[in-house]
């Protein structure tokens, strides 16, 4: 069992969860799996079949698991911070294209730089406009 197999483990259920493929996979299965559902749990029992299969030590399997399991609370709490993070600083500025808006008008290729927030307004003006 080397330790790039058991991180590559690791890190492929953090991300499978981090991503929504768990709830995708309970989606496509009509039932809920609480076993995968969360990081620690699925880490736990990923690491616990990969190491049982690879080796035949029981007992360092186990601890392999718990040890995995630990670490992919602190890899979800580092995916968690770089999303948000992510999210922070490409919320500000998103390029759209909105044919008819007042901003791109001047444009000659419709593109406009502006922020969520922004354009969140626009559209709440122009539903306003609509229902007058």
């Amino acid at each position: 069992m080397n330790g790039i197999d058991v991180a590559s483990v690791v890190f492929v259920c953090v991300t499978m969860n981090h991503l929504g493929l768990i709830g995708a996979v309970e989606r496509l299965l009509g039932r809920r799996l609480p076993i995968i559902n969360c990081v620690k749990c699925s880490t736990f029992w990923f690491v616990l079949i990969y190491s049982v299969i690879v080796t035949n030590e029981y007992l360092l399997s186990l601890a392999t698991s718990f040890l995995a399991s630990y670490m992919a609370i602190w890899l979800e709490l580092l995916e968690a911070y770089i999303d948000t993070q992510y999210v922070k600083l490409y919320e500000k500025k998103i390029i759209t294209k909105y044919p008819f808006d007042e901003a791109s008008s001047d444009a000659d290729d419709g593109i406009t730089d502006r922020s969520v927030s922004e354009l969140r307004q626009t559209e709440r003006k122009k539903t306003k406009i609509k229902r007058l």
